[in-house]
């Protein structure tokens, strides 16, 4: 249950564009408006955001692309040295990491490979493996990616507070619906022929289904990106966040949050992948709120 990215947004700095949280739940903060064209501006107002978990990661190797006649191909990869024990429950760990000579000849893009540490937060012991763009030139990222393999990377040495990112998730499934619950038709009257939950027409009966006529079928547990999520607060200290009794279906929090405004797609426990936004809006403002209030009222 990863989302797949198939692009990244280039930074000039040499570091990660992505970075990867479980989701806990939602709860409401209370803070002043920075917005500038709002009428509520330097009140305070109240604002759901959506907690997510973000135990540091590992970076365990890294892979340079090449261009061909088919796009992009890998054309090395290197691992790191000594690997963490949980990894093993992931993927097949090589039992010897072979001495890789890296070049930047040929090479256009350069991909790290990191793993969740989710065992620190008591969540499960088996980490997420992902894959995360770099940021800078070849040169800068080949270099970066070699300086910190093996070595664990802290959200913040990724986004800001007040910074928007798009946020890359599987949503929730449901299962088999009807067209009703799955695209929101109008039930039909109790006189109608036949049923009441189905669609008023099928379109031209010309022996084929016609993928305009909403039909029932799988419903959620679909990749969804969300684009320019603000990031209200990071916050390092997860007992400011914790509510009496816990988040539903979670627990408490046990290290480092972020605070992103509004929901995100996905079921509590799952992997939340957070990147660079792709087009940022110009009326969300560039710097954090004051958060005067955290709500740590039971979610029971």
């Amino acid at each position: 249950m990863t989302a797949r990215i198939r692009t990244w947004v280039g930074t000039k700095d040499a570091k990660l564009l992505g970075f990867c949280g479980y989701k806990v739940g939602m709860t409401h903060i209370i803070q002043i408006d920075n917005r500038s064209t709002s009428l509520s501006k330097g009140e305070e107002i109240a604002t759901p955001v959506t907690i997510i978990e973000t135990p540091p990661m590992r970076i365990i190797g890294f892979k340079t692309l090449k261009n061909t006649y088919g796009g992009k191909q890998v054309a090395q990869f290197k691992w790191v040295d000594k690997t963490e024990k949980y990894l093993a429950r992931a993927i097949n760990v090589p039992k010897q990491a072979k001495a890789v000579d890296i070049n930047a000849q040929g090479v256009v893009a350069v991909r790290v490979l990191v793993q969740t540490q989710p065992h620190l937060i008591n969540l499960k012991k088996t980490p997420d493996i992902v894959e995360l763009g770099v940021g800078g030139t070849v040169e800068q990222q080949l270099a970066y990616a070699n300086s910190m393999l093996g070595k664990e990377i802290k959200p913040t040495d990724v986004f800001v507070e007040g910074q928007q990112v798009d946020a890359h998730s599987v949503t929730k499934g449901h299962g088999l619906q009807g067209p009703v619950a799955r695209h929101g038709i109008m039930i039909r009257s109790h006189k109608a022929e036949k049923t009441k939950r189905g669609p008023a027409t099928l379109g031209p009966w010309d022996g084929n289904r016609s993928y305009r006529v909403a039909h029932q079928g799988q419903t959620g547990f679909h990749r969804r990106t969300e684009l320019n999520k603000w990031i209200v607060k990071i916050e390092a200290k997860p007992e400011e966040v914790n509510p009496k009794g816990g988040f539903v279906h979670y627990g408490n929090a046990n290290v480092a949050c972020m605070m992103l405004k509004g929901s995100i797609g996905g079921a509590s426990k799952r992997l939340i992948t957070l990147t660079h936004a792709h087009r940022p809006r110009a009326n969300i403002p560039n710097k954090a709120p004051e958060v005067t209030h955290i709500s740590v009222a039971s979610k029971q």
